[in-house]
């Protein structure tokens, strides 16, 4: 069973937002060669996802993240995901009703996650911090500090400064998207009460990665 619930209130400058659900599908289909599956289960592998854990996806996009998440947590994980688009909400309720994953899907922005305290053992962030603005980030590190467990983690990822100079289309397709800083990311998160656990390149075109925990006794 799929769920979606809509976001009453609104945040300013949400940063900028896609729309064109299927055409990001494509996208993400030619930039892994047609081996999506096996870039999802990269990333997830760098969040060290345990059975029955709470997952929140946030920048979901059309939802395959999530359902790989769903899958690794089981029956006796939740997994909640979370973008601005309603196109792109409304694809991964398509996709988790034929995968049959139990996601609850909800349209909200990044930088006001409508989620209570201490909710999450793990919260995932994947090629939409370039998206953002510098405060805009910010606000998402706090959001995330606020929503985590203590002992939880989150996992960012997203294009770094690296391989700049590749001339093929996907590489000039994401330079006009954009890219981050990697040491600003580390900084925020230090920043909000994270302590940064691994970090590094992805080994998927130029994607890096930081794995960052909350204390136990923060």
């Amino acid at each position: 069973m799929t769920k979606s619930l809509e976001k009453s209130e609104t945040a300013g400058k949400p940063g900028l937002v896609l729309h064109a659900a299927a055409t990001y599908d494509l996208l993400i289909w030619l930039a892994t060669l047609g081996r999506e599956r096996a870039f999802r289960e990269k990333m997830l592998r760098l969040a060290h996802l345990k059975t029955g854990e709470a997952v929140l996806d946030v920048g979901c996009g059309t939802g395959s993240l999530a359902i790989a998440a769903k899958r690794q947590v089981g029956a006796a994980g939740t997994v909640c995901a979370l973008d601005a688009s309603p196109e792109m909400i409304a694809r991964a309720e398509k996709k988790a009703r034929r995968a049959g994953a139990d996601v609850l899907f909800k349209k909200a922005f990044a930088q006001s996650l409508p989620f209570p305290d201490e909710q999450f053992d793990v919260v995932l962030t994947t090629i939409m911090l370039h998206h953002l603005p510098k405060k805009a980030r910010g606000e998402l590190a706090c959001e995330i500090r606020r929503v985590l467990k203590p002992g939880g983690r989150v996992l960012a990822i997203d294009f770094g400064r690296t391989a700049r100079d590749r001339k093929g289309f996907l590489d000039h397709l994401h330079r006009r998207h954009g890219h981050v800083e990697f040491e600003e990311v580390i900084a925020l998160l230090n920043k909000v009460g994270l302590n940064v656990a691994e970090s590094g390149a992805v080994g998927t075109r130029d994607l890096e990665f930081v794995l960052a925990t909350l204390p136990c006794c923060a």
